[in-house]
């Protein structure tokens, strides 16, 4: 089961993910990315600390993203991942891709 919240902070989009991304839900949150770079969002960060799963179908829909990104000039930043999560990025290496950061307060401030 996955739960997204969005809230807004210091100009960022803020997706709070909780539970698990599999490939059963991923279209949820490809949808709520979708739809921020829809409204013309420019920063967007992945609030990682209450998801405790994530499948190849979900690092698929945050990799489909990042020509977007790049193309938009979208900052896109993760944090405060489980370090059991963070494992799966760094595996496939996309915390050379995607910037990921320890706590909120790291990815503002960078």
């Amino acid at each position: 089961m996955l739960n997204i919240k969005g809230l807004e902070e210091n100009g960022y989009h803020i997706l709070a993910l909780e539970g698990e991304v599999d490939a059963s839900n991923s279209v949820i949150l490809d949808e709520a990315i979708q739809g921020l770079i829809s409204e013309g969002s420019l920063a967007i960060l992945i609030d990682g600390r209450e998801l405790a799963y994530i499948s190849s179908a979900g690092l698929g829909v945050f990799m489909s993203y990042l020509e977007d990104f790049q193309e938009k000039n979208i900052a896109f930043k993760i944090y405060g991942l489980t370090e059991k999560v963070y494992e799966v990025f760094k595996i496939l290496g996309l915390h050379q891709l995607i910037e990921i950061f320890p706590d909120k307060q790291t990815a503002f401030s960078s």
